[in-house]
C-alpha cells in the first residue's frame, strides 16, 4: 500500500511546476489536531512536501472562506460544515475523504475528584453533583445543551454551566477551576489537551446518548496546490493514516 501511495503521489506531482518543492497548506477543524500533526509528519516524509496547518472551529472555518477566496490546499472539517462549502462552490465533493467520528467526553483538572460516567444513572447523578460544567459555544456545545435537556437534567444545572469559546479555552477553564468541575469536549480534543498537560480524561460520555461527529477531507476548489493537495488525499486512504487517526481517538468509518 506504501508503494501504491508514492506511485499515485508521484504521479500527480510530475504535472506541478514546483514539483516536490511545494508547500501543501491544510485549514482543518481542532478536532483533527491529535492525529493531523502525525499524518503531515509522515506524508511530508514520503512525498517531500512542507505541510503548513490552520486550525479552526466548524463556524470561524466558515468565516475563513467567506474572506478569502483560496485559504488552503485542503480542509478537514465536519460533514455538514463541507456540504455547505461544496454548495457554494468553495470546495470539491468528488474529492471527498471520510476520516471518521468523533464522539464526546469528559475532562477534569489533575487533582479533581473523578466523577462517574461509567453508566446513565451514574453520569447523570454526577451532573447534578458537579460545581460548574464547562463546554464550548459550537456546533458541539449545542448537542450537550439537548443531550442535558434529553437526560433530563438541563433545568437543575442551568446555573452551573459556563460556556467558552472553543476546547482550548474548556481546558484552560478547568485548569483554574476548584472543586468538582468538569469540562465536555469532542475525545481527539481531550486527549490532546491531556497531553499538553494539567487536565485529564475521565471517558467518554455513556453510548445512550453519545454522537459522533463525522470528519472528511475535501480539495478546496481553487486549491494554489492542487497536485500535492491530491497526493495528501490519497494519502488519507492508507491504512497507514487510517491507524494514526484511529490511535488519535477518531472513530473509524462504518463501511
Amino acid at each position: 500500500m506504501k508503494a501504491l501511495f508514492l506511485g499515485i503521489a508521484a504521479a500527480l506531482l510530475l504535472g506541478s511546476p514546483q514539483g516536490m518543492a511545494d508547500e501543501l497548506k491544510v485549514l482543518s477543524a481542532g478536532a483533527m489536531q491529535r492525529g493531523l500533526v502525525t499524518v503531515a509528519a509522515k506524508f511530508k516524509e514520503q512525498s517531500g512536501n512542507q505541510v503548513q496547518i490552520r486550525y479552526a472551529t466548524a463556524p470561524e472555518l466558515k468565516r475563513i472562506f467567506s474572506e478569502a477566496g483560496a485559504p488552503a490546499d485542503v480542509i478537514l472539517a465536519p460533514n455538514p460544515t463541507l456540504a455547505d462549502l461544496a454548495t457554494a462552490g468553495k470546495v470539491s465533493p468528488d474529492t471527498q475523504k471520510e476520516i471518521g467520528g468523533v464522539g464526546s467526553a469528559v475532562l477534569i483538572r489533575l487533582d479533581a475528584p473523578v466523577p462517574d460516567v461509567a453508566n446513565l444513572a451514574a453520569f447523570r447523578r454526577s451532573l447534578t453533583e458537579a460545581n460548574a460544567l464547562v463546554y464550548n459555544r459550537a456546533s458541539s456545545g449545542t448537542y450537550i445543551d439537548s443531550m442535558l435537556k434529553k437526560i433530563g437534567v438541563f433545568e437543575q444545572v442551568q446555573a452551573k454551566i459556563v460556556r467558552v469559546d472553543d476546547g482550548e479555552a474548556v481546558a484552560t477553564r478547568i485548569k483554574e477551576g476548584h472543586g468538582k468541575e468538569f469540562g465536555f469536549g469532542g475525545y481527539t480534543d481531550v486527549l490532546h489537551n491531556q497531553d499538553m498537560g494539567g487536565v485529564k480524561l475521565v471517558g467518554p460520555i455513556p453510548e445512550e446518548v453519545q454522537n459522533y461527529t463525522m470528519y472528511s477531507a475535501a480539495l478546496i476548489a481553487a486549491a494554489p496546490s492542487p497536485a500535492p493537495a491530491r497526493a495528501f488525499l490519497a494519502y488519507l486512504e492508507t491504512p497507514e493514516a487510517q491507524a494514526i487517526f484511529t490511535a488519535s481517538g477518531v472513530v473509524p468509518v462504518r463501511r
